[in-house]
């Protein structure tokens, strides 16, 4: 859920007079309702990829692999966790609601049969990072509930959702070595290689960076100087992708990689400050002459 945290930072950019007790404690009970409705989508998929993760070398260790969860505290835990996620945003707005609602939706459609995204080529990777500009989305409301931010950055996360996603999913098929396995390990892994995975990750990876670019230089031309360290960012996290028991297949073990992170954390802090440094200089990559022309 800390992908909720740029959409907080850019609302509060755009509104500074929002700053306050009281938007304090509607980020804290944002977070708690985030959290609980994740959670809800995360016990129906533990359950639901019991009879899979018997294949995969680590998963098959886990307690609803061998039977020891029953599905009726399952329903009762997902019911719990949803309904008190869902009144909790209720508190913080119609629109928090709204989205903390499709948030909750999203687990079903990835989770669920007959629907179960999960389990079909591509749309695997593109309804689970539709999460990304959600969570980005829940923050920004949190902040300014009557307004939208742009679409532009909006299909930035989605795509480098996308992209982490893709490579997290062509760490776990080159770890498991054996196209059949990973075939019953994951339903979609019948119809992916390694080729394809690598190949739709750098698609997601050009579109988001596409999207990015026109954000970049739409709102602010200072930001034009990140993009070479947002290129940087992708080409670490696929040499990432690439190792031997990655972090990028369990993503809660990035933390591990603290040189990633100290880089990830630096980049944050030179989009912040380039909203305040203005470079007029750079004004000239926005002028339409044709240098040598009349």
């Amino acid at each position: 859920n800390v992908f909720m945290l740029p959409g907080v930072l850019l609302a509060l950019i755009l509104a500074p007079q929002a700053i306050g007790l009281g938007l304090m404690v509607h980020m804290a009970v944002g977070v708690i309702s985030v959290c609980l409705v994740a959670s809800a989508n995360y016990v129906i998929n533990e359950y639901l990829d019991a009879q899979f993760d018997r294949f995969h070398p680590i998963k098959r260790l886990r307690p609803c692999v061998s039977g020891a969860i029953r599905g009726r505290w399952v329903a009762v835990e997902y019911l719990l966790f949803g309904a008190a996620g869902l009144g909790l945003a209720a508190w913080i707005g119609p629109q928090f609601l709204g989205l903390a609602g499709v948030l909750l939706l999203m687990g079903v459609l990835y989770n669920v049969r007959p629907f179960r995204t999960k389990d079909r080529q591509y749309l695997d990777v593109l309804s689970e990072s539709v999460n990304n500009p959600l969570r980005f989305l829940l923050g920004w409301s949190i902040v300014l509930g009557q307004a939208y931010p742009p679409s532009s950055i909006l299909i930035t996360y989605w795509m480098g959702g996308a992209f982490l996603m893709g490579i997290k999913r062509y760490s776990e098929y080159r770890a498991i070595a054996d196209p059949d396995r990973a075939g019953l390990y994951r339903r979609s892994f019948r119809y992916y290689t390694e080729a394809s995975l690598l190949l739709s990750s750098f698609f997601y990876a050009l579109v988001s960076s596409f999207f990015l670019g026109i954000f970049l230089i739409k709102y602010r031309i200072e930001f034009l100087l990140t993009f070479p360290l947002f290129a940087l960012l992708f080409t670490w996290y696929l040499a990432m992708g690439m190792k031997e028991d990655s972090a990028a297949q369990a993503p809660e073990k990035l933390f591990r990689e603290r040189r990633f992170m100290a880089f990830t954390a630096a980049l944050g802090v030179a989009v912040l400050a380039l909203f305040y440094v203005d470079i007029p200089w750079l004004r000239i990559f926005l002028q339409q002459n044709v240098y040598g022309m009349p």
